[in-house]
């Protein structure tokens, strides 16, 4: 709940979630449905009124046991690409000779291989974004939270960091928690799709999505029938829900 007397806002609830280690969730609702105050409970920047949050077993606690990217980079525009990320690992407490490796590393797996030396405001907005998911990486948090990542992005700029991001999903294993408002980007990204009510947010639909998450190419994987089928069950959920 936010604000107090007449101002006070129920934002979510009641809601039930159990989200096994190396899925990758999706909520996609309209907007004001309270999909990025779940996410702010998850990551321990907000407390709930009432029930209980856990990560790994434990109550979360803000900058710890999550990678976060936000819907803005929220990059240090006075160090360089791979200085962004090698302070990032400097704070997970990877020693300063082993960060030299990793900065190369992180960058090479979001397909930044060649900038660590130019400044972040020499890149484009979806090069920066990368770099905040290669940043979100560096430490050994088993789970990765995404708040509308791709959402200030061109459409062709987003389509490709969705195949970047499920890619890099599968290779690190991580269990993530993705906020969208939008269904393709739920169907193509997410293992599971949870859509969430107008306020206060409550489940509407828990959907497991039965897709291959590897041995096919994005377009191949957005021609088959059972992806075109399952984005039109997803919408349809959204529709009712927001209505």
């Amino acid at each position: 709940m936010y604000g107090s007397g007449p101002d006070l806002v129920t934002a979510l609830g009641p809601i039930s979630l159990d989200v096994p280690r190396g899925s990758f969730l999706v909520i996609v609702g309209a907007s004001g449905c309270g999909k990025s105050t779940l996410l702010r409970l998850i990551a321990g920047f907000e407390q709930p009124t009432a029930g209980v949050v856990s990560t790994a077993g434990a109550r979360p606690v803000p900058g710890t046991g999550a990678g976060i990217v936000f819907q803005q980079p929220r990059l240090f525009p006075w160090k360089s690409v791979g200085g962004n990320v090698g302070l990032a690992l400097r704070y997970a407490g990877v020693p300063r000779e082993e960060r030299a490796r990793r900065v190369p590393e992180l960058l090479q797996r979001v397909g930044l291989h060649d900038v660590a030396h130019r400044r972040t405001w020499q890149l484009s907005g979806g090069q920066q974004q990368r770099v905040a998911i290669a940043r979100a990486l560096a430490g050994d948090d088993p789970l990765l939270l995404l708040d509308e990542p791709f959402a200030a992005l061109d459409a062709l700029t987003r389509e490709r960091l969705q195949e970047d991001l499920r890619r890099v999903s599968e290779q690190t294993g991580r269990t993530s928690v993705f906020v969208t408002h939008s269904v393709e980007e739920a169907v193509f990204l997410g293992s599971r799709v949870v859509v969430l009510t107008s306020r206060p947010g409550q489940i509407a639909l828990d959907l497991d999505i039965p897709l291959p998450r590897t041995g096919l190419e994005p377009d191949e994987l957005r021609a088959l029938p059972e992806y075109a089928a399952l984005r039109a069950t997803v919408s349809h959920a959204v529709r009712e829900a927001a209505g």
